[in-house]
């Protein structure tokens, strides 16, 4: 017990001493740098303020949270982080989830759900912290991207289908009630309030068009103020149109989350999928822009400044927040040197929002609605959908699951149903190697060994040569038992066995007990198995699961050559005497044959037993 406490303590001493270490980048810092994040840092601040809105509408919270988490969140991540480009804040997909997590517990806006979206982002980063401080960076590369493209998919419609019943001035259910949603869309569809679309649409034609003709400009700024604009020429505060309204404060002021433990334990499974979701967006817009820039990134201190980042944040009424692709790469192409273009970013949001908070009582909802919308649409990346169903069935499997959970029940459970299946098929996959059947090839000079079947290359009618490519641990074990047990069906004459297993990945005690039994059965039917390898890490492990000691050194060998030198005197001599193939160096009346291998026991060629369909 006191060595793994020992241990415990070790690692978070460990995390702290990364923590508070002075950050790599300090040293990146001068005038001309800091010239180039102030610049960044005021782009990026006029990007973030309509977006601060934006997502906190989607996520069910006033537009100050989204402030909140715009100027505390990126600011941490950038001090902890290990990207220095990445822009951390309120996100899309982490919205969207917050949304899905709370809403159906809480009333979205009231008091209840915006202390829990708060203690929500105190539980993501803990979590986040925690797999960071467990050295787990490198997690996410198990989560298949797939995954990522049916969550982002289908947390795009429900957002975009959230903001319909504003774009259109109608009492609809929500989106998440599918059936519902539709039934009272089609019904209601003569309702429509055309002030209310003409606005929504305003916003979103700007928004679009601005994007396409002016990239660079805050798109998403100017349709809020173009929809702004059209509701004012329609007569403003006459309209029936609901706004904004007053922000009370935009000072993130410091508060403790709410700790009880029936919050806690309510919130404890959303957290983690958010959690996941929002490592997995880091990760992966870190990586992107890293190779551009030329940085190297360390995924565990990643992992822990966006988890310092929402702890931190979780106690200046912020809510869970994750790194921006838009932001991110825009502040890359911004000419940022530095993280200080997040810091600057934040406090130019601060200024600027001391200065046009007033004014977003003006803005109608449907002008959010329109934003929103256009925002939701962007996330869909259609040219990556169909590069995904026309090239791989496994993935295509993984994202429609994902997409459709996402629609069908929630989408919490949509990224832990993604990340199963990815996982179930890649356990498929693995469990289901390829064994492949050698032979020496004699037309080639060095007869190095290849597919017997695929070669057309006879074989020794008493030694069968069998190689592995691919795990040999639990999940592979029963396939490779049962191909075991073909090979005594199919070839009864090959009593003896060469298994080589340097290519395997792995090995583990089930696959130990696989090679323990089958030397058994062998020695039972009058043969032999042996096996070779030279891998030094696979040595180790036959010694320490008693393999070595079961087959006893003569029948483990360090190279083909060794092996078929050991092998070849022991096989019944009245079948070599007048055996016809004489494949080996080592057969009688064959001097002539040379080694397969070369006096180091070293493969001559690459192509050994090549990863082809396997003998029949």
């Amino acid at each position: 017990m006191s060595k793994y406490l020992s241990t415990v303590i070790s690692l978070i001493v460990h995390s702290l001493q990364q923590l508070f270490r002075r950050p790599d980048w300090f040293g990146r810092v001068n005038r001309y740098s800091i010239r180039d994040d102030a610049f960044a840092g005021l782009t990026g601040a006029t990007i973030v303020l309509p977006q601060g809105i934006a997502f906190a509408a989607i996520a069910g919270l006033p537009p100050e949270y989204g402030f909140y988490t715009a100027m505390i969140t990126p600011v941490v991540a950038a001090l902890f982080g290990s990207s220095w480009h990445t822009v951390s804040g309120p996100t899309t997909a982490i919205s969207a989830l917050v949304f899905g997590a709370l809403s159906g517990i809480y009333t979205p806006g009231s008091g209840q759900f915006i202390q829990a979206a708060v203690t929500l982002a105190l539980l993501v980063g803990l979590y986040q912290w925690v797999l960071g401080l467990a050295r787990l960076g490198a997690l996410v590369d198990f989560v298949s991207h797939s995954v990522m493209t049916g969550f982002i998919t289908g947390a795009a419609l429900l957002i975009a289908m959230t903001q319909i019943k504003s774009a259109l001035g109608l009492d609809l259910p929500r989106p998440e009630h599918l059936t519902e949603f539709v039934t009272a869309l089609w019904t209601n569809i003569t309702l429509v309030d055309p002030v209310s679309l003409g606005i929504a649409l305003s916003a979103l034609t700007t928004g679009y068009m601005v994007k396409r003709l002016r990239p660079r400009w805050p798109n998403y700024l100017l349709a809020l103020l173009v929809g702004t604009l059209v509701y004012l020429a329609l007569g403003g505060s006459d309209l029936d149109v609901a706004t904004i309204g007053l922000i009370p404060s935009v000072i993130p002021a410091f508060e403790m989350p709410n700790l009880g433990f029936g919050a806690l334990q309510d919130l404890a499974s959303p957290a983690f999928a958010i959690a996941m979701v929002g490592l997995l967006e880091a990760m992966s817009i870190s990586k992107a822009v890293a190779s551009k820039s030329g940085q190297d990134i360390s995924s565990n201190r990643e992992f822990v400044g966006q988890g310092v980042s929402n702890v931190v944040g979780s106690f200046f009424h912020c809510y869970p927040g994750s790194a921006s692709f838009t932001r991110s790469g825009l502040n890359y192409e911004s000419g940022a040197k530095t993280p200080l273009s997040a810091i600057f970013s934040a406090i130019f949001l601060f200024l600027i929002l001391l200065l046009v908070a007033p004014y977003f009582a003006y803005v109608p909802i449907p002008a959010m609605a329109g934003v929103i919308i256009l925002v939701a649409w962007k996330l869909i990346d259609f040219r990556e959908i169909a590069h995904i169903f026309t090239t791989s069935k496994t993935e295509s499997w993984i994202a429609g699951v994902t997409f459709v959970s996402s629609l069908a029940i929630d989408l919490e459970f949509a990224i832990y149903a993604g990340v199963l299946l990815s996982l179930a098929l890649f356990l498929n996959k693995t469990s289901r190697p390829f064994i492949g059947i050698g032979s020496p090839d004699p037309s080639e000079p060095n007869r190095p060994f290849k597919n017997a079947a695929t070669n057309n290359l006879p074989e020794c009618p008493q030694l069968l040569i069998a190689r592995l490519d691919g795990p040999l641990y639990f999940g592979s074990v029963e396939f490779i038992r049962r191909q075991f047990r073909r090979f005594e069906i199919e070839r009864p004459s090959q009593k003896h066995c060469l298994f080589i297993v340097k290519g395997v990945g792995e090995i583990d005690l089930p696959g130990a007990e696989l090679l323990i039994d089958e030397a058994k059965r062998r020695e039972i039917m009058g043969g032999s198995f042996h096996l070779q390898t030279r891998t030094p890490r696979t040595i180790s492990k036959l010694g320490r699961f008693k393999v070595m000691k079961s087959l006893t050194k003569h029948y483990i060998h360090l190279s083909k050559n060794d092996a078929i030198a050991d092998i070849v005197p022991t096989l019944d001599q009245t079948i070599c005497a007048t055996c016809q193939t004489r494949i080996f160096r080592e057969c009688p009346q064959a001097p002539e044959i040379t080694q397969t291998e070369d006096d180091q026991g070293q493969d001559v060629q690459a192509n050994v037993v090549p990863e082809e369909e396997p003998a029949q």
